[in-house]
């Protein structure tokens, strides 16, 4: 077996890639390893364990999906950020059959503080992102927002809406979009 230490990036481009091919569940130390070309101890130099390797691969296909786009407009458009964010939905779910489901359930089910910590994380940085489009989108009525109703419950609220159109693999932004248009304009 070839010995060359690879980076730590290579070994999550290479895991990401079997969980599009094969699904979570090939995701291992010998498996990974395996498929860089290198001893399971190269692997082990980068994660301590199986968990760590399937957390930091989890993360790094959380921000694959939801990298910043190039246009940085959808950003200060509460109406385009979120159909690009529906859209970056649908690119996780072809490109990651089952990941969502999979990884949302798997890490609620057992007992994995990391995987869970790591999913919030990101959860919360997604969600920190739409209070700051809620708060710099120009069309957004002066009045729409008071102390009850905040730019970040409303922002909670079109979350779980996305998350529940993740777990149902509905892409389509449509009634997300009404509720803003009628809410905030």
């Amino acid at each position: 077996m070839n010995t060359v230490v690879t980076s730590k990036e290579e070994i999550l481009k290479t895991s990401r890639k079997l969980i599009q091919q094969q699904g979570c569940s090939a995701l291992s130390i010998r498996s990974v390893a395996a498929a860089c070309g290198v001893s399971v101890g190269s692997i082990y130099n980068y994660f301590d364990s199986k968990a760590a390797l399937v957390s930091a691969t989890v993360e790094s296909i959380w921000r694959e999906i939801f990298y910043r786009p190039e246009d940085g407009a959808v950003f200060w458009d509460t109406q385009a950020c979120i159909v690009w964010m529906y859209g970056q939905m649908e690119y996780g779910c072809k490109q990651y059959p089952g990941f969502f489901t999979l990884h949302s359930l798997g890490f609620m089910q057992e007992d994995r503080a990391d995987g869970k910590q790591r999913m919030q994380q990101t959860w919360q940085h997604i969600l920190d992102g739409m209070c700051s489009v809620l708060k710099q989108d120009a069309r957004i009525r002066t009045d729409a927002f008071t102390e009850q109703f905040t730019a970040e419950r409303f922002a909670d609220v079109l979350f779980s809406l996305m998350l529940s159109a993740l777990l149902r693999q509905d892409y389509d932004p449509s009634a997300v979009l009404e509720i803003v248009q009628r809410t905030l304009y």
